[in-house]
C-alpha cells in the first residue's frame, strides 16, 4: 500500500506526498562521528515520495545491499505552497511535526562517496523514509527545544535535542524553498543526532519527540 499522510489526532489529511527534502550534517556531533567536515552552509538532498512508509508499521529493510543504518530526525509537514519564501511564510507554512527515519545504506553510500559519485542509492531507495503520523504545530511551541530519542531492543542509541541544530528549522525551511518549491504535502527531514548506527532484521524501534509523540515499530524478517 502506498504511504498517505496521517495526523495523530485521527484528522484526515488529503494532501499527497510528493517529496521529502532532507538536510545533512545539521548536528555537529553527527558529522564528528562519521568524520565528515561540519558544512558551512545547510547540505540538501532529496528521497521521492516512493521512498515513503509508515513508522508506526513494520517495515522491512534490503538484505543483500549491506549495513542499513538508522538515523532519526523531526519531520516537517509543508502545508502550503513555497517558492523565495521568506521566514514568516516558511513558519506559517508548517502543518504538522512528526518523526522521521532517514535510512541509510551505509556500505554503499561509502563506495559511491569514494568514487565521487552521487549517493542517492543510498538515501532513496524504496522504503528508506519512514514516516510518523503528524501533530499539530500547537502542540509544539518552541521547534528549537524538542528532545529526539531512539531506543533499539530497550537501548538508548540517539539521544538529542533540535536547539543543537546548525540550521535552525523555520530559517531551514525558507532556505529550501530558494532552490525547490515546496508543496502542500512535502516533508523537511531537519537532520540526525549523533548516535547513528545499523538495523537488523527483527530489532524493535521505539521512537520518540519527548513529550510529544512516542512511535513504536519493529524491523520484519
Amino acid at each position: 500500500m502506498a504511504y498517505q499522510h496521517r495526523f495523530a489526532n485521527g484528522q484526515p489529511c488529503s494532501w499527497t506526498l510528493g517529496k521529502v527534502v532532507c538536510v545533512g550534517r545539521n548536528y555537529a556531533d553527527h558529522a564528528k562521528e562519521l568524520n565528515n567536515p561540519i558544512p558551512t552552509e545547510p547540505m540538501l538532498f532529496i528521497k521521492p515520495a516512493t521512498s515513503a512508509v509508515e513508522l508506526e508499521s513494520p517495515f522491512s529493510i534490503p538484505k543483500t545491499l549491506g549495513s542499513v543504518h538508522f538515523e532519526t530526525e523531526m519531520s516537517i509537514l509543508i502545508g502550503n505552497t513555497l517558492c523565495h519564501a521568506s521566514e514568516a511564510e516558511a513558519k506559517q507554512a508548517i502543518a504538522g511535526i512528526g518523526l522521521g527515519l532517514d535510512l541509510t545504506l551505509r556500505d554503499v553510500q561509502d563506495n559511491l562517496k569514494a568514487k565521487g559519485h552521487p549517493w542517492e542509492k543510498a538515501k532513496g531507495f524504496d522504503g528508506a523514509c519512514p514516516l510518523s503520523a503528524f501533530v499539530e504545530p500547537a502542540l509544539v511551541p518552541d521547534l528549537q527545544d524538542v528532545s529526539i530519542r531512539l531506543r533499539v531492543n530497550g537501548e538508548v542509541r540517539q539521544d538529542g535535542n533540535s536547539s543543537h541544530m546548525l540550521n535552525k528549522v523555520v530559517p531551514l525551511i525558507s532556505y529550501i524553498s530558494q532552490f525547490f518549491t515546496l508543496q502542500p504535502g512535502d516533508v523537511v527531514l531537519t537532520g540526525t543526532p549523533a548516535g547513528v548506527g545499523p538495523i537488523e532484521s527483527g530489532d524493535r524501534l521505539e521512537v520518540e519527540l519527548t513529550g510529544i509523540l512516542n512511535c513504536k515499530t519493529q524491523v520484519t524478517s
